[in-house]
């Protein structure tokens, strides 16, 4: 049965041009994949979901289209559309990228950066900390992880180089899921917020050394959490399909 909110997406809407009903299933698809209702290895049927999301049956494999250049979902010959799957080696992959162009990118930032960089990274971990203050409840973890994101973009804006920064964001959309389950079975000892504030003060403090170690050592915690829960982790705990979802 279809969610309250996409039958009100779907009525503000009918107006809207195909392009934008593209990128609004889109939008929504990619959520449901991060959340995990949409679980790894899921056949992605557009005639099934075309009535979930919506949408016409042309537009939801546009939207399919735009996700399997994210990779989060791969489109089989002849056979469909399935959501990506998750693994520790891949997400092994990901981080040691990330971690490495990451630091480098901060290092850059800090010699490139201004103080219009330095204002925009305070005001970003301002709001981040905030939100790990209140932090409760769905709304207020999504919240978070928009909060988390803008940080760490602020972070390397100040590095001139476009194509670091586009790789970044790519790879940070990759780790999504991943980071979503540490979250929500992180050990009672780490202090991701005290990680968060290490990396702001070596940055304003323009420590080069110190805040590629720090950014490395809070990229890989990640990994470091999923690991010692296991590979089952990644397909029992956190990605169970809401009924809206489940074919």
């Amino acid at each position: 049965m279809p969610h309250p909110s996409d039958l009100e997406s779907a009525r503000t809407s009918e107006a809207a041009s195909p392009r934008t009903l593209i990128q609004d299933v889109y939008q929504r698809l990619r959520a449901d994949i991060i959340s995990g209702e949409l679980k790894p290895g899921t056949r992605l049927r557009a005639e099934h979901l075309k009535s979930i999301y919506n949408v016409s049956g042309a537009t939801m494999r546009e939207a399919l289209g735009l996700l399997v250049s994210d990779a989060l979902v791969i489109a089989r010959e002849q056979r469909g559309f399935i959501v990506a799957p998750v693994s520790l080696e891949d997400l092994a992959d990901i981080t040691a990228t990330r971690a490495m162009l990451e630091a480098h990118a901060v290092r850059m930032a800090i010699r490139q950066g201004d103080d219009e960089w330095e204002a925009e990274l305070s005001g970003a971990f301002h709001r981040l900390s905030r939100a790990e203050e209140r932090r409760a409840g769905a709304t207020a973890d999504d919240y978070w992880e928009a909060c988390n994101k803008k940080f760490h973009e602020a972070l390397v804006a100040g590095c001139q180089s476009q194509w670091t920064r586009h790789f970044l964001t790519i790879l940070y959309r990759q780790s999504e899921r991943y980071r979503r389950i540490a979250r929500f079975n992180a050990p009672p000892d780490r202090d991701v917020h005290a990680e968060h504030v290490a990396i702001y003060e070596a940055a304003i403090a323009r420590d080069e050394e110190r805040a590629g170690e720090v950014i490395e050592l809070h990229i890989n915690s990640t990994l470091d959490v999923l690991r010692g829960l296991g590979e089952g982790v990644l397909a029992e705990e956190g990605y169970q399909l809401s009924p809206r979802i489940r074919a």
